[in-house]
Formats: structure tokens, C-alpha cells, sequence
């Protein structure tokens, strides 16, 4: 039974201080002391790794000095993100209370599967999501992980960066007073990326560790706090039924006037268009688990996390997990409520351009709109660390740090991804393919494999009851997937797809 012993000695291992997860089976019997007391395990542990100096440690560049707080801010920062610009155009084509079904149970299926993650993590004494690939799978194991983080955190940062293309011109524009864009290149979003990109991205995406960015971090919460209460806010400030002229609003036309017009409207047309549903299934709600999924996806950034926690240990990282995630879940809700209760059927893909409907020249609307784009700027430096640690996982995994290849895989993926953003269509796509794919993946198929193989089986038999939970959770992701990437090609092949929320 020396496996067991082996199992709980390395998961005592702070720090992601571990050797591959590789370790000998053999434990010497003094270490039994190791497992019945944990409160011991930073010094013993620190103990256990000096006795193999010629052994480089994995991931020496974490330190483990980041705070409880600060751990909750850089994670509740890797959940929210753009996803919540989507919500209210997800809550349109689903209906509040089905909206509400599929966002608790996404939201519960992602605080299980972190569970399963740290779980797993712990058992080898690894944190880095390629890392249990390999020891799941060997190398091909090393390689879909490292694919669908990738995956997943470029299709976030290009969401981001499309919310900078798309709202920084508004912003400016608003601030010069323009009602019509000019064609300078300030009003320009390509330029205005690439100019976002170079001076505040790659700097923050070049700082060596993750748990620097926690005071950033709050800062992007607190901003999509003050989007919250602005978009609460609105929804008794916007009259019902929208006029299909008042995108020609000006600032000077004042919402009285407004709903004195609407009022002209049949009352029953009124009815109508101001109902809220509770129940909806239509060609759109195909991207409805989706936009979910990649609003919920954090699991890339959850084990760097854990690296850096100062006294790290899986309840606390759970606590931590459970706690962002509960305060997104809130804010997602929220957000999708009264969004779609302002603008209902006509609420966009993305939720800020619907407002402009309303009044350009909103000057509470243009603060959400600056909020929204720091939120979301901020948040790119935290995504990119995954991508880049997936990549010198792959290419660079026994090469010493490097500030060279540190600063070169940064710029080169800041330079795809902008390439990327310029001729990316739309954003509702982005949420839709990278949701459907690399999302189920993350959340639901990996945490659970990954835990099946590697969760020896002296400890819990292959018919356990965690490790068949593990199996029906993997089946259902794939299950999701397979759905949701069904329904969004059948939904493109027939033509009905309403691209940028035009509907």
C-alpha cells in the first residue's frame, strides 16, 4: 500500500514545488508523520525537496505569496470577462427561467469540476493542467490540453480585443461630440487594438507572475460592478416598446418625449414587444450553453492560481473557487435580467451596442462603456499567462527562465490575436465555436478523465461512486458539445444565423 503514501506525501508539496509529478514510490517510513499532520507539511516538504538539489523543482518562478483576497479577484477576473456583454442576447432566445436553469447548473458543473482538478492536482503534486494531461495521457494528453487551453484563452483575449475594436471608437467619438464617424485613424478600431495592445496589454502580459495583477484585477471588478448598477439602472430609465428610429436619438431628446410617442403604438403591439419570456427555444438558443460555458471557463488560470496562494491548500483554493464563481453567478444574473428586461427582444449579442439606440450621447452609458474597456483590458494579461505557460510546456518544458522567450511568445500572441480581431467578423461567433469546443472541454471532459486516471485505483476502485460521477460528467460535456456544435452549423447551414445580434 505504498502507493497511497505516496499519493498524500506529494499532494502535501506546496507551491507546485514538485518534480514532474514523477516522484519514486518509495517513501521512507519517517515520512508517515508528513501525512497525519499537515500543518507540518510547508517545512517537511521543503525538507523532502532539498534532499534531491540535482533535481530542478517545476515552475521556480512562483513564489506562493499571493493573499486569499487577491487570489479571489484574479480568479473572479479570469471568470468575467466579455461573456457578460453576451448574456442578455442569451437570455432573449431562452427565457428567464430556463436562462436561470442552465446558468445555475453550468456555474455548479464548473465548482465540480475545479473540485475534480485540484483533486487531481494534488494526488501527483503538479499544478499545471498540460502537466496532468501528460501523467493522464502521456504526451497526446500533454498535447489536447495544452490545444484547448489555447483555444479557449485566445478566443477569450479576442473577445476582449474586440470589445476594445468595437466600443473605443464610440468612446472617442462621444468624447469629440461626433455624430458621424470620421475616417481618421483615432475613430479607427484596427488601429485603436493594435495602439491598446502595444501600451497597456504587453506590458501587464510581460510581468513574470500572476499574483501582480491582483490589484488590476480588482480594479476590471470593480469597473463591471459599476456596469451592474448602471445596466439596474437603466431599466427604469428606457421606455418600452424601443422605437425603430431612436438610434438617431440625440442627447437633447429626452426620454419623456420618447415614451409620449410610444404610447401612439397600439397597446396591445406594446404588450407584446414589453412581455417578458420565461420559457424560449428558437435557432439562436444554439448558442445559449455555449456563451455560458465560456462566460464560466476559468480552469486554465485555477491551478497557476493555486501555485501562487500563499499556504496553499485544496480547501482553501476551493473556498476561493467557490467564492468567485458564486459572485460571478450573481453579477451574470443580474446582468442578463435586466438587460434583457430593458430591450427584450431587441436586446444585441452584445449588450452595450444596444444602448446606443437609446442615446449615443449618454454620458452614464459612455462611463460603462470606458468601465467596460479597462474591465476587459485588464483581463487580457491574465488570460495570456496560460497560453504562454501551454507553450513552454510544449516547446520549452526543461529550458531555465528566459526574459528573451518570455517577451517573444507574449508579442507573438498578442500579434496573431490582433490579426485575429481585425478580421474576425463578429463577436457572437467567437462565443459561439470556442464555447462549444474548448469550453466543454475545459470544464466538463478533462477535470473528469484526467481525475479517472490518475486517482489511483487502491484508493478509489475504477466503480467507485467519484470515479462514475467523474465518467457521467465527462459524457455529459461531450454531450454538450456534440449538441451545441450541431445546432450552431445546422443553424449557419441554413442560413438563419443573425450575425451581431440583428434580430
Amino acid at each position: 500500500m505504498e502507493a497511497p503514501l505516496q499519493t498524500e506525501m506529494v499532494e502535501l508539496v506546496p507551491n507546485g514545488k514538485h518534480l514532474e509529478g514523477l516522484l519514486p514510490v518509495g517513501v521512507p517510513e519517517a515520512d508517515n508523520q508528513r501525512v497525519e499532520d499537515p500543518r507540518q507539511s510547508c517545512v517537511e516538504s521543503k525538507g523532502f525537496l532539498q534532499k534531491s538539489p540535482s533535481k530542478e523543482p517545476h515552475f521556480t518562478d512562483f513564489e506562493g505569496k499571493t493573499s486569499f483576497g487577491m487570489s479571489v479577484f484574479n480568479l473572479s477576473n479570469a471568470i468575467m470577462g466579455s461573456g457578460i456583454l453576451g448574456l442578455a442576447y442569451a437570455m432573449a432566445n431562452t427565457g428567464i427561467i430556463l436562462f436561470l436553469f442552465l446558468l445555475t447548473s453550468v456555474a455548479l458543473l464548473s465548482s465540480y469540476s475545479i473540485h475534480l482538478l485540484l483533486k487531481s492536482s494534488g494526488i501527483v503534486g503538479i499544478r499545471a493542467y498540460e502537466q496532468l494531461g501528460y501523467r493522464a495521457f502521456g504526451t497526446p494528453g500533454k498535447l489536447v490540453a495544452a490545444l484547448a487551453i489555447s483555444l479557449q484563452s485566445i478566443g477569450a483575449m479576442s473577445s476582449y480585443l474586440y470589445i476594445i475594436k468595437s466600443e473605443l471608437p464610440l468612446v472617442i467619438q462621444t468624447f469629440l461630440n461626433l455624430e458621424k464617424q470620421n475616417l481618421v485613424w483615432y475613430l479607427n478600431g484596427n488601429y485603436l487594438v493594435i495602439l491598446v495592445s502595444v501600451t497597456v496589454i504587453l506590458p501587464l502580459a510581460l510581468m513574470r507572475q500572476l499574483g501582480y495583477l491582483g490589484y488590476s484585477s480588482g480594479f476590471s471588478l470593480s469597473c463591471m460592478v459599476f456596469f451592474l448598477i448602471a445596466v439596474i439602472y437603466k431599466k427604469f430609465q428606457v421606455p418600452c416598446p424601443l422605437l425603430s428610429n431612436m438610434a438617431n436619438i440625440t442627447g437633447n431628446f429626452s426620454h419623456m418625449e420618447v415614451a409620449e410617442t410610444a404610447q401612439l403604438q397600439g397597446e396591445p403591439e406594446a404588450a407584446a414587444l414589453c412581455t417578458p419570456s420565461y420559457f424560449t427555444l428558437n435557432s439562436q438558443t444554439a448558442y445559449t450553453i455555449p456563451i455560458m460555458a465560456f462566460a464560466f471557463v476559468c480552469h486554465p488560470e485555477v491551478l497557476p492560481i493555486y501555485t501562487e496562494l500563499k499556504d496553499p491548500t485544496k480547501r482553501k483554493m476551493q473556498h476561493i473557487s467557490n467564492l468567485s464563481i458564486t459572485v460571478m453567478y450573481v453579477m451574470y444574473f443580474l446582468a442578463a435580467l435586466f438587460g434583457y428586461l430593458t430591450f427584450y427582444d431587441r436586446v444585441e449579442s452584445e449588450l452595450l451596442h444596444t444602448y446606443s439606440q437609446v442615446d449615443p450621447f449618454d454620458v452614464l452609458i459612455l462611463c460603462v462603456r470606458v468601465a467596460v474597456l479597462t474591465a476587459v483590458t485588464l483581463t487580457v494579461p491574465i488570460v495570456l499567462f496560460p497560453v504562454r505557460r501551454a507553450i513552454q510546456q510544449i516547446l520549452f518544458q526543461n529550458q531555465e527562465f528566459s526574459w528573451l522567450r518570455h517577451v517573444l511568445i507574449a508579442t507573438v500572441l498578442l500579434t496573431c490575436i490582433n490579426l485575429l480581431v481585425i478580421f474576425a467578423p463578429n463577436i457572437l461567433g467567437i462565443f459561439g465555436i470556442i464555447g462549444a469546443t474548448s469550453a466543454p472541454c475545459l470544464i466538463f471532459i478533462f477535470p473528469a478523465i484526467f481525475y479517472f486516471r490518475i486517482m489511483p485505483t487502491e484508493k478509489e476502485p475504477a466503480r467507485s461512486t467519484p470515479k462514475i460521477l467523474a465518467l457521467c460528467f465527462a459524457a455529459l460535456g461531450f454531450l454538450l458539445m456534440t449538441m451545441s456544435l450541431s445546432f450552431i452549423i445546422i443553424d449557419w447551414v441554413s442560413g438563419t444565423s443573425q450575425h451581431g445580434g440583428s434580430h
